[in-house]
């Protein structure tokens, strides 16, 4: 996936500020969203993916949102107009919208069983204590512990904070004096439109393409 960005990428603002080698130092782009200590670096910030048709089928991360569109993958559909990225032969406009060239078959099932899928299931938010969280200060929690027979199943794990993975220990949430914040369920092609729809209220440019 990085390969991309191994051949000449440099991500830079419309300014002539340069990037030393082929690095990534997304925190140097100039970014149209004022910082916030828990908010992703630009080249992590969301890109909506739309199928060859505009039907919207998945959120991705600028960086990879850049990679398909170098490929000949993807096209922008919308953009960031204050934010570039330069490469050897062109420069490219930051997307916040892509559309797959190639009609994509989404199959009608849940996503992979993943520790990424399930923060983003979870919106990154301890289901215990429900406090929102960057995925590096978050774990997975066993609903019910492996030790009594818990499996590794979307219903049986949930994004959960050290603090109260290490409160709760080897207990059920009821023993340990918790509560879920929701009962944990597959993450569904409903699940992700859903997602969608919460990341879109902050992206205005997405809008058009998820409210009929």
């Amino acid at each position: 996936m990085a390969e991309g960005f191994e051949h000449g990428l440099r991500p830079r603002p419309s300014t002539s500020h340069k990037l030393a080698g082929s690095g990534l130092r997304p925190e140097s782009v100039a970014k149209p969203l004022k910082a916030h200590p828990n908010r992703p670096s630009l080249m992590q910030a969301p890109v909506l993916v739309l199928n060859a048709t505009f039907e919207p089928i998945n959120v991705t991360a600028v960086r990879r949102a850049l990679v398909l569109m170098l490929k000949g993958v993807a096209q922008a559909e919308e953009t960031h107009p204050s934010n570039e990225v330069h490469s050897t032969s062109k420069a490219l406009r930051v997307p916040s919208v892509i559309r797959l060239l190639s009609y994509r078959h989404i199959p009608q099932q849940s996503r992979a069983l993943s520790r990424k899928n399930i923060l983003l299931r979870d919106r990154n938010t301890c289901q215990f204590c429900g406090k929102p969280l960057p995925a590096s200060e978050l774990t997975l929690d066993h609903v019910v512990p492996r030790s009594r027979g818990g499996s590794s199943t979307w219903e049986n794990l949930v994004a959960c904070c050290y603090r109260c993975n290490n409160r709760k220990g080897d207990r059920t949430p009821e023993e340990a004096g918790f509560r879920l914040a929701r009962r944990p369920r597959p993450f569904t092609l409903h699940t992700s439109r859903q997602l969608m729809r919460l990341i879109g209220h902050k992206d205005e440019k997405w809008r058009k393409y998820l409210f009929y």
